[in-house]
């Protein structure tokens, strides 16, 4: 399996939708949330107005399908993503559609958007994960060290770049 990593284009960025209910960790043996789970203020704000000072995003498309997505937002103190950690630092998140997991695909995602944070001189990266969902180990791999444990499951993690 070979996809394609590139930048969003306008018209795509409704599949943002379906990545972001797709990022949402589900623990083994519980029921799937409703979709409109997106649509909570807490979750809204990783993809509402995408294309704003600050937002990138890339997909994964293969056979002319997008099977994936990583993104970053710039929050504010005001309104705060679950790996915020200041105003400069992009928090990301990705995911991708179950029948193309474990292939390798998130990890292209992953290194791509880290050297485009390169490029765009960012010092860092942040992100939240739950310490029992699958990606907690990939994020390691990755070189992300956690920062914060608040309480709950999630974990609040760095990586940075220069």
């Amino acid at each position: 399996m070979n996809p394609k990593i590139r930048k969003i284009q306008q018209p795509e960025i409704p599949f943002l939708d379906e990545i972001m209910y797709n990022a949402i960790f589900i623990p083994e043996g519980k029921e799937k949330p409703p979709r409109d789970i997106i649509k909570l203020p807490e979750l809204a704000r990783y993809i509402k107005d995408f294309g704003r000072k600050g937002d990138i995003c890339l997909v994964a498309e293969y056979n002319g399908s997008l099977i994936g997505a990583i993104w970053t937002r710039l929050f504010t103190e005001v309104e705060k993503g679950y790996g915020f950690v200041d105003a400069e630092t992009p928090e990301v998140s990705m995911a991708v559609l179950e029948p193309f997991r474990s292939k390798g695909i998130g990890r292209l995602l992953m290194n791509t958007m880290l050297d485009e944070l390169k490029k765009q001189s960012y010092p860092k990266v942040s992100l939240s994960v739950d310490r029992e969902n699958y990606a907690f180990e990939f994020y390691l791999k990755c070189g992300f060290k956690k920062v914060a444990e608040p309480p709950g499951e999630s974990v609040t993690m760095i990586k940075h770049l220069q």
